[in-house]
């Protein structure tokens, strides 16, 4: 019976584990927020934890004449991430590997259309013991009506 209960215990802690982390992630993607002001958070937080040379994608609706801030943030200890922006098609409307591999990009549309956010985390030229690994997050921000109307 207590080889039995040993075995519970150990099966429930690393069921709990991929819960931390993508928790740990959530919470990088909080802290990253500070990378869209002055625009304001879409309140959706997009992250997983990636390692060197993975990809993801986001699709997203943008609105016509909105603008836009996209930050593709990652933990320091990562690697550089490329992201691009392309429409339905594929076509490419924006890559920071061309900009130094920027964190942002501010855009505006002029028609409302779902958009593609890739990102391929860079493979890491030297040779290491381990593998680059950690949490990547896409964050969306708009720019309030107001506080163009303002400026």
């Amino acid at each position: 019976m207590k080889k039995y209960f040993q075995f519970l215990l150990i099966l429930s802690a690393l069921s709990v584990i991929p819960f931390w982390g993508n928790a740990q992630c959530k919470n990088f993607a909080k802290k990253a927020k500070i990378d869209l002001l002055p625009f304001i958070h879409d309140g959706i937080y997009n992250a997983t934890v990636l390692s060197e040379g993975e990809t993801a994608e986001l699709y997203k609706t943008f609105y016509s004449g909105q603008q836009y801030r996209i930050a593709v943030v990652a933990e320091e200890t990562m690697p550089k991430v490329e992201f691009k922006v392309m429409d339905s098609k594929r076509k490419v409307l924006y890559s920071n590997k061309e900009k130094g591999f920027a964190k942002t990009w501010d855009f505006t549309l002029e028609s409302s259309q779902q958009l593609i956010i890739a990102i391929q985390v860079q493979t890491v030229e030297t040779l290491i013991d381990e593998i680059a690994k950690g949490c990547v997050t896409v964050l969306v921000g708009f720019m309030n009506e107001e506080d163009k109307i303002q400026k």
